[in-house]
């Protein structure tokens, strides 16, 4: 067995989710729960097959990311694999709606930190082992960071003034 570590490159301005599925509907599925979820959001879809012709299927409503996807996959190397890239959206807006997929297994990460891929290949082929998302702690917050959270969150719009 060989490990290897995959550098994802996230495009700026957006933020992933990668996990792990296991039906050719999975494209068209996660489509629509983007799609009806965020309409303005700007994404793309991409699956790996793990059998038959073993291809990259493609969903989204923006060429560029779709392609992206579709590179992060091919870069992966690992089946039953899907990426989504989004822009004008969030992982907040979807994931739920994502883990409730019925084919969808898991997720290993929703992020825009940089991003890590842990690959285990065999002879018979690769799969994910894990993620390393973004950087480790450099401490505990203090009372001015609990401050600068909370009204963060409020300018944004996720919690009331």
């Amino acid at each position: 067995m060989e490990f290897k570590s995959v550098s994802v490159q996230i495009p700026d301005g957006c933020n992933i989710i990668l996990g792990q599925t296991h039906f050719i509907k999975t494209a068209e599925d996660l489509y629509e729960i983007m799609i009806t979820a965020v309409p303005q959001a700007k994404f793309g879809v991409a699956f790996t097959e793990a059998s038959g012709p073993c291809l990259v299927r493609t969903e989204g409503n923006d060429n560029d990311l779709i392609g992206d996807c579709v590179k992060t996959l091919k870069d992966i190397g690992a089946g039953h694999v899907f990426c989504i890239l989004m822009r004008d959206a969030y992982p907040i807006n979807v994931l739920n709606s994502i883990k409730n997929c019925q084919e969808v297994c898991r997720i290993y990460c929703a992020t825009a930190n940089p991003l890590e891929v842990l690959i285990a290949s065999t002879g018979q082929g690769s799969g994910i082992i894990g993620v390393v998302d973004g950087f480790p702690p450099k401490g505990v917050e203090t009372d001015g960071d609990k401050t600068q959270r909370k009204d963060f969150l409020r300018k944004i719009g996720y919690k009331l003034q």
